[in-house]
């Protein structure tokens, strides 16, 4: 049975998005490879460091250069900027909530920002505040990066054996649900 009418596309082929994050990614490669040849133009002109009697892709570079290429060249954009959110996750949160709340991991296939709290109201507090906080961050790294922001409750209080606990009991209850 065949239709004629627009079906959903295969998963193999890419989205818009993806189509347009390669054409970003190949533009970048192309702006820095002319800048790169400019900039070893110049060093050539000052006699700078070289590897051999031309410039070419051997020539030391800077470090911060050297990082941003191993990055484009593997496609490590996204987890490198969540790691940039990570460590500036005070300043996005607050610093109250940021005392309580902390990031854990983040999943690229499922796009989930993993949030640890230290009390079940903090928990609350991050659940009720998630949405503006996912659109918050994907201002900072781009539409859909964070899909969801997964609140992971504290630990249960830690389990004390004695003489009057009873074999295989939880302790007190549960208060951290």
């Amino acid at each position: 049975m065949s239709t004629d009418g627009p079906g959903p596309a295969p998963k193999d082929e890419p989205s818009g998005v993806d189509l347009a994050r390669v054409a970003l990614r190949a533009a970048r490669e192309a702006a820095r490879a002319r800048g790169d040849a400019a900039q070893q133009k110049k060093q050539a002109r000052r006699g700078g460091l070289r590897s051999g009697a031309r410039a070419d892709g051997r020539d030391p570079m800077a470090l911060g250069s050297a990082i941003n290429r191993l990055i484009t060249e593997r496609g490590w954009e996204t987890p490198a900027a969540v790691g940039g959110v990570m460590g500036r996750w005070p300043e996005i949160v607050g610093e109250d909530l940021a005392k309580h709340c902390v990031p854990q991991r983040y999943d690229e296939d499922e796009r989930v920002l993993v949030v640890q709290c230290d009390s079940t109201a903090w928990a609350t507090q991050l659940r009720h505040l998630a949405p503006a906080l996912v659109a918050r961050l994907n201002e900072d790294l781009g539409h859909g990066t964070v899909r969801l922001i997964k609140v992971l409750n504290p630990g249960g209080p830690p389990r004390r054996y004695g003489p009057l606990r009873a074999p295989g009991s939880t302790g007190p209850g549960d208060t951290y649900g």
